[in-house]
Parts: structure tokens; sequence; C-alpha cells
């Protein structure tokens, strides 16, 4: 979902998520990517807070920092909901918006690809838990390095 303007050149796409286990101190990064619309993750049961996410605009990445924990019990798989990511348009102090909402369809779909995908969990209900702020707002950073572009890296001689 785009917030602002919408005449880019290059559209945002949501390309990595980091996980963070604070009690162990180990980190997962789940590569979304374009073409990733659902994603399922094998995580050890815990308490977990999604630390990071990475954005791409063509060549450019950004990366905004988030605060928002879940838990994982030790039983069935577990649905955390349908994330929504809105990027504003491109300009110094940006944000990214992020929605974690509940939807009947995502889950009985979700619910499907499971079954579909992980034969020895399709007789287990999938729980559901939501993050906790489900709503929140951040900063996004521009990433360095910049597209290799030869005028970027001239030498000027004055």
């Amino acid at each position: 979902m785009l917030t602002g303007e919408r005449a880019r050149k290059f559209e945002p796409v949501v390309d990595e998520i980091e996980l963070m286990e604070p009690t162990a101190g180990q980190r997962w990064n789940i590569l979304v990517g374009e073409a990733n619309k659902q994603f399922a993750v094998f995580i050890p049961p815990g308490q977990y807070e999604m630390t990071r996410v990475k954005i791409h605009e063509g060549p450019f990445l950004s990366i905004a920092n988030l605060a928002s924990s879940f838990s994982v019990p030790d039983g069935p798989p577990v649905f955390v909901g349908t994330w929504r990511f809105g990027v504003e348009s491109s300009r110094y102090g940006r944000l990214v918006f992020l929605s974690m909402v509940q939807e009947e369809g995502a889950q009985q779909q979700a619910e499907e690809q499971v079954r579909a995908s992980y034969p020895t969990l399709a007789s287990a209900p999938l729980a559901t838990v939501l993050p906790e702020p489900a709503d929140m707002e951040a900063r996004l950073y521009e990433v360095a390095p910049y597209p290799r572009i030869q005028r970027y890296f001239r030498r000027h001689n004055w």
C-alpha cells in the first residue's frame, strides 16, 4: 500500500523483515520479496519482536526500526495476521506505516497454504496471535550504497 503521491518511478517492495528473540538474542531475517504475498517461517516457541523492515524502491534501499512483539506458543502453528505496509512518497524524513489485522479470508487462505505445503501440519488448526502494538509508524532511513552510477563516483578537479 502506498500513501501520498503515486507518480513514482519505482514501486516500494517489502524486501526483508527482521525478528528477534530478546532472551536468547537470536535474530531471524525473513526474505519477503515482491512475489511473496504469504510466507511461513519455522521458529521455536518464545517471545519475539519485529525489529526492522527493509524496503526496496528500484535500486534504493530503506530501513525502518520497528517495535512490535508477539509470542509463539508451543504447539499448533501460529497465524500472526495480515501485515499491511504503507510508504510515504519520497522526501526527507518519510515514514512507513504498519497495520497488523486479522482478516477472516486471509486466515483461511493461510490454513490452506500450510496444509498444502506441510502435510504433517494438516491436522493442526492455526492459532491466531496478533502482534502488539497492532498499528505503528516509523521513520525510513536510506541505506548506502546508492546505485553505482558513474556520475556519483567521479572526482572533480577544479
